[in-house]
């Protein structure tokens, strides 16, 4: 197979009429395949249905360390599911704060209080302040992005590296105080897969910003989620920053969005216990408590690590297939034209790939008109632009793999469409 890019014109216009005729022919099918989000499929639903559905069934099921999970009460989550979260990501219990079946809601919610009430080292409540920054590794997660959009912060975008964010460039900007927090996600990032370094991660924890409420977010959306290799044990960020002095710095978030039911799951921010102090008494003027029933729900059913590490490798075994399917089209499509360059991940839900400058958008509009819905291009970096128009996020993990092989070959020729019209034809 030629490169495009050692092809005469001649040649190009050869190999644009059989793509084109090959994607008209896809384009006929009249196919509505998606990979737009990193949604669970089915089969991994129905992996925990029954289990999890089954965990309570007697009223004596209902009780745990003398409470009933029926009735109001413990905003902050039942005992039993701190330890559980504890035991996954490697904290304390009592610096867990247990919520509901998202995440990003913990974390929103987070920067609420910062908003309307300020945080525990804050001055005054950030919307008192003329000017709030926020630090944004890209490619990143969209979720965040329009976090920090619909609060206002000036984004300002992070160059990711193979070993995490640019930490050259966050040490100097967070120089400056009105530099107020960080994205991370920082195992398997959305959507490159990238996992932090130990340097990296000892950099983050030892920072010394000068706003004194900075909030390093850790979003550890991905902390169990390996499909191509066993589990990798990963750094407690919380011990690492109570290490230098920064205890009071850190949100790290996880959920069982991924591993049991995406809309009905639960939810942890493990933060200092301070911070807990602090944020149980605004978090408790908005609700009484979250849905204990199904925080116990998931202890009786995960258990502990061990047994989630377990389940784990059953989500592995259906996601692998997928992931495999689609870096074997792109192998075999896409690598020899050296048209695109994409990341192998062994954890996580993305595939990230960078196509040919300029092209992104237009692979994707060419891939709607097909039938193929997928994250919109530029949705991977702060304001939705992609200033290289290049960066797409690939979502395999819903469409069964026969689906699955048909989206990835309309996406394959998506692409060398795109390509071979910004070259010229």
């Amino acid at each position: 197979m030629k490169k495009y890019t050692e092809m005469t014109r001649e040649e190009r216009q050869t190999e644009y009429a059989a793509v084109k005729a090959a994607y008209e022919a896809q384009k006929a099918k009249g196919l509505q395949l998606n990979m737009a989000r990193g949604k669970p499929g089915k089969e991994q639903l129905d992996l925990v249905t029954e289990g999890l559905c089954n965990a309570l069934t007697k009223p004596e099921d209902f009780m745990t360390d003398g409470i009933d999970a029926r009735n109001y009460g413990n905003v902050d989550g039942l005992p039993a599911a701190k330890r559980l979260f504890a035991d996954v990501l490697g904290c304390k219990p009592e610096q867990c704060f247990i919520g509901g079946s998202a995440s990003l809601q913990l974390m929103y919610d987070a920067i609420a209080k910062a908003y309307s009430n300020g945080m525990l080292h804050s001055e005054k409540p950030w919307s008192k302040l003329d000017t709030v920054k926020w630090l944004c590794p890209a490619p990143g997660y969209d979720r965040h992005f329009k976090v920090s959009q619909n609060f206002g912060m000036e984004m300002i975008t992070i160059p990711m590296t193979a070993t995490g964010p640019d930490m050259d460039m966050v040490e100097e900007l967070i120089k400056d105080p009105a530099v107020k927090g960080m994205w991370n996600v920082p195992k398997y990032s959305n959507p490159e897969g990238v996992v932090y370094s130990d340097e990296t991660i000892e950099r983050l924890a030892s920072m010394k910003p000068a706003a004194p409420d900075f909030m390093l977010m850790w979003d550890n959306a991905y902390c169990v989620h390996e499909f191509a290799c066993e589990f990798k044990p990963f750094a407690d960020i919380l011990s690492l920053c109570e290490k230098y002095g920064n205890a009071d710095m850190v949100y790290e978030f996880a959920s069982t969005s991924k591993i049991t039911f995406p809309g009905a799951g639960i939810s942890v921010m493990a933060t200092s216990v301070a911070n807990q102090e602090y944020l149980k008494p605004l978090i408790n003027v908005q609700i009484i408590s979250y849905d204990k029933v199904n925080q116990l729900r998931h202890v009786k059913f995960l258990q502990d690590k061990e047994h989630t590490l377990a389940l784990m490798k059953k989500h592995a075994a259906i996601l692998g297939p997928k992931f495999k399917a689609v870096l074997d089209a792109l192998d075999r499509e896409i690598a020899p034209l050296e048209i695109a360059q994409y990341n192998r991940p062994v954890g996580g839900y993305f595939v990230s790939l960078n196509a040919m400058p300029g092209t992104a958008k237009r692979t994707l509009a060419l891939c709607k008109e097909a039938g193929v819905t997928m994250t919109g291009a530029g949705a991977t970096f702060p304001y939705g632009k992609d200033p290289q128009d290049s960066n797409i996020r690939i979502a395999p993990s819903l469409p069964p793999v026969e689906e699955l092989e048909q989206a990835i070959a309309i996406f394959c020729n998506c692409l060398k469409l795109a390509a071979l019209e910004k070259m010229g034809l």
